[in-house]
């Protein structure tokens, strides 16, 4: 009698799985299904001005050379975002979406795909197998006064670059030293990346509590102004995430703190999760106009 009860519960366990299984399976046969592969793609992108954007498209071929000059050559008609977030809604409202974002910046809202069958992930940008991948740059003009100096100390300590590791960046400080309360006082003023911004603000929060009479005042405006104001002086630090140009190196003091990936998302609804890099160009630079049904 106990033999037939268990081989009763077991028969049961296995249909109650049958059903989950079923119903996970026909949920992805209907996303498939119910995706029109025959719609346009809408391209979402960075402005002009993003850091972000310049790493991109420079990673991705889609900034392309011709003759002496370079030229970005993104479709016309994509939608050109100031902001990481803006992006993000984007995509999230748009079924046949795509863009690209900060990797510290995916979400549920949004889903990342894999690249060449490399998933967008801290451990892959730290192999070196994800490809796609820019550094988080601050910059300085001249000789930092001592205020700065020491909040570039503890943004380079053990302590800062945890923060950078906890938010999905790559440190690229060797054995960071701990960071001890200097009890200093002022302004710093600080500009610049969108994308660098969500970690420089966990970073000023966390010296403000060690130096809590410091006071941040803050611009989210691009990498390009963030250069910029640091090279003319009416910012104390520039945020980056592309690599300066010659002439903005000759003029800077450059840090690079950590190392950042950048996903390209999709829609949740597209039951896409991976494509080759040379879809992606295509796609961002007009030569694929509707989504692929293989990578």
């Amino acid at each position: 009698m106990k033999k037939k009860k268990l081989f009763l519960v077991i028969i049961a366990l296995f249909m109650v799985t049958s059903v989950f299984t079923g119903c996970s399976e026909d949920a992805e046969k209907s996303k498939a299904t119910d995706f029109n592969y025959d719609r346009d793609i809408t391209v979402a992108a960075r402005d002009a001005a993003s850091g972000t954007r310049g790493a991109f498209h420079e990673i991705m071929g889609i900034i392309q050379k011709e003759g002496d000059t370079e030229i970005d050559k993104l479709v016309t008609g994509a939608l050109e975002f100031d902001t990481t977030d803006k992006v993000v809604t984007a995509v999230e409202g748009d079924k046949y979406g795509i863009g690209y974002i900060s990797l510290g910046s995916v979400s549920s809202r949004i889903k990342a795909v894999s690249v060449d069958g490399v998933e967008p992930s801290v451990e892959n940008v730290k192999s070196g197998e994800y490809k796609v991948s820019r550094p988080f740059i601050l910059v300085t003009k001249g000789t930092e006064t001592d205020l700065v100096k020491d909040f570039l100390s503890f943004v380079e300590s053990k302590q800062g670059q945890d923060i950078a590791e906890e938010m999905n960046y790559i440190s690229k400080i060797d054995e960071p030293a701990e960071y001890t309360s200097s009890g200093k006082s002022g302004t710093i003023k600080v500009a610049g990346s969108t994308s660098v911004t969500p970690l420089m603000e966990k970073w000023q929060e966390a010296y403000f509590k060690l130096n809590p009479d410091v006071v941040f005042e803050m611009q989210s405006n691009g990498s390009s102004q963030g250069i910029t104001a640091a090279i003319d002086g009416s910012y104390d630090v520039g945020m980056s995430s592309r690599e300066l140009k010659d002439d903005e190196a000759s003029q800077l003091n450059r840090y690079v703190l950590a190392i950042d990936g950048i996903a390209v998302v999709v829609n949740n609804e597209n039951p896409i999760d991976d494509l080759s890099s040379d879809v992606v160009t295509s796609i961002y630079t007009g030569e694929i106009t509707k989504w692929p049904e293989s990578k």
